[in-house]
């Protein structure tokens, strides 16, 4: 047997032998709740044979025949709930075999080499990672993709949309490899079994605690929560080990497949993680804030990583690959894929509604800085001069005096500036400003504007978070946190600066792939004015912000456009 074979038994040993704790824990709390029964029934058989017999014996008996009856009740409430409980499913946007011919293809010759199960169907999230997901529950069957037949109990295969788009073919089959050869531990029958069990406990918890439950069905929900926690406490150690077990059985059992490529390809996953959290957090956030969803995201992680690999020693070379085919290629409609996994994405990290509306619409490329960057600024500018307008400052003098200009912001930050100053003032009238304007814009993550998604391959629907992770609020996964009071006066500050840059200096709005709005001049990407705004807003000191304007050709007592 070699070193292969080795690895991959002790791995599988692993996890069937905490596959087999697991359900002895599920046997030992079932023996518990028929204990009390199985106490009355000798106390009674011994009663028809004339043993322990008088009335406190039948005092006994009749005490522990109703104790074992409300015991055996519990235990068939708590049962019920574990049972019907709907586990939770990640979302994602289901690929069906019509719309991805190729890359079913691709899956069912990597397991065959694997020797293990195919998944039963593939699915797209829209994030840097792949796993399998068991979609065999009863309750999830209805309406997906991934349980089209009843009887098929292998998991779904579920792919990150960035490494479709930024991986070539041969790197993809071989980052899935691993992932695949982890439904031969599926199929066995005790761990599929633990599996289930550890999920039902999982799901009765998540349904107790899940809101608008009346008193009467929800102290009966309650309780089987607190005895599934108390179930689930007692796994969380064994199922640890068990995936660990798995994990490590797929893993060695993967090694026997494209395991030279396998380590480049994993370069291509840090790598594409990398310039798949820059794109949402640089570039998809601002848009998705102006209430524009970019509809290309998968597209633009690769325009991100090329520049990446421009401008990183050490992710040089990595563009030269994009020569060879892309596993996008593996799609019969990538577009329409992009489209649906971007607006999940959407959902997912900032909580914006399923589908397009007036006030959520997508954005392509090429629109992106007249229609987002431009907007953004504006829209800053404008909410910054409001709020000057509420302390009572006074437009700076101009030829026009009702109209806004970057001179008066600039004169009541440089008046005295520092902590206490109107710089502090101005920043906690504007953090008051945005919270009102996000608590009053609907349709970004209130559970009313739920519904089917649009878009996608082949049916073109995308599975529905609220549906599958419950009515939890959303975004699931938030990019950022909070911005503070002077770094969103910062953001508005240099926002009204760069709308006098546009309409004063011939400037124009563009679009930087690794940090997202960028300010043009000449062509060429301002990457300066940070520093002199934060001088004015934390020192109160002018004289840097105007030395670059002097430089830009930027006239701060022009009146400027807003939204």
């Amino acid at each position: 047997m070699s070193g292969i074979d080795v690895g991959e038994e002790l791995g599988a040993r692993a996890a069937q032998a905490r596959a087999l704790s697991l359900l002895r824990i599920r046997s030992r709390a079932l023996a518990v709740a028929i204990l009390p029964a199985a106490v009355a029934v000798v106390l009674f058989a011994a009663g028809a044979q004339g043993h322990l017999a008088g009335p406190a014996w039948d005092t006994v008996r009749w005490t522990v025949l109703g104790v074992a009856v409300v015991v055996l009740l519990v235990t068939v409430l708590v049962a019920v709930s574990v049972a019907r409980a709907r586990p939770a499913m990640s979302p994602t946007v289901p690929v069906p075999e019509e719309g991805a011919p190729d890359l079913y293809r691709l899956v069912r010759d990597l397991a065959d080499r694997l020797d293990v199960p195919a998944p039963s169907a593939i699915a797209l999230t829209p994030d840097c990672d792949s796993w399998l997901e068991d979609r065999t529950h009863r309750a999830l069957r209805r309406g997906t993709v991934a349980a089209a037949e009843a009887g098929d109990a292998a998991p779904v295969l579920v792919i990150g949309s960035p490494f479709l788009w930024w991986m070539r073919v041969a790197e993809l089959r071989a980052v899935l490899a691993p992932v695949v050869a982890g439904t031969g531990p599926s199929a066995h029958p005790d761990i599929a079994a633990a599996r289930r069990f550890v999920r039902g406990l999982d799901a009765s918890i998540a349904d107790a605690a899940a809101p608008g439950r009346g008193a009467v069905r929800g102290a009966p929900l309650a309780f089987a929560g607190w005895v599934s926690r108390l179930l689930l406490r007692a796994c969380r150690d064994h199922a640890a080990e068990m995936e660990r077990g798995v994990a490590a059985a797929a893993s060695v059992r993967a090694q026997t497949v494209d395991h030279g490529l396998r380590i480049a390809a994993q370069e291509q996953v840090g790598l594409a993680y990398a310039g798949w959290d820059r794109l949402l957090t640089r570039v998809a956030l601002p848009a998705w804030r102006m209430g524009r969803w970019p509809s290309r995201l998968d597209a633009g992680v690769v325009s991100a990583l090329t520049e990446l690999s421009r401008r990183d020693r050490l992710a040089d070379g990595f563009a030269l690959r994009l020569g060879e085919r892309p596993a996008c290629d593996l799609l019969e409609e990538p577009g329409v894929a992009d489209e649906a996994a971007s607006l999940l994405a959407a959902r997912l990290f900032h909580g914006g509604p399923a589908e397009s509306g007036p006030g959520w619409a997508p954005v392509d490329w090429q629109q992106y800085p007249d229609e987002v960057v431009d907007r953004k600024w504006r829209t800053e500018a404008a909410r910054l001069h409001r709020v000057l307008d509420t302390l009572g400052v006074p437009r700076a003098s101009a030829a026009d005096p009702a109209v806004p200009t970057l001179a008066r912001v600039m004169e009541h930050l440089s008046g005295s500036g520092g902590p206490g100053g109107p710089g502090e003032e101005l920043a906690a009238g504007i953090g008051a400003a945005v919270a009102r304007e996000e608590a009053a814009t609907p349709g970004h993550g209130g559970p009313e504007h739920g519904g089917p998604g649009h878009g996608g391959p082949g049916s073109g629907a995308a599975e529905d978070p609220l549906d599958l992770w419950g009515p939890g609020p959303l975004p699931l996964f938030p990019l950022q946190p909070p911005r503070t009071g002077t770094e969103l006066l910062a953001d508005h500050v240099a926002a009204m600066v760069c709308c006098a840059a546009v309409d004063t200096a011939g400037a124009a709005p563009g679009l930087d792939w690794l940090d997202g709005p960028a300010l043009l001049v000449g062509g060429e990407r301002r990457v300066d004015l940070a520093t002199p705004v934060l001088s004015l807003v934390e020192d109160g000191d002018p004289d840097p912000l105007l030395s670059w304007l002097a430089e830009v050709g930027v006239r701060s007592d022009k009146p400027v456009r807003l939204v």
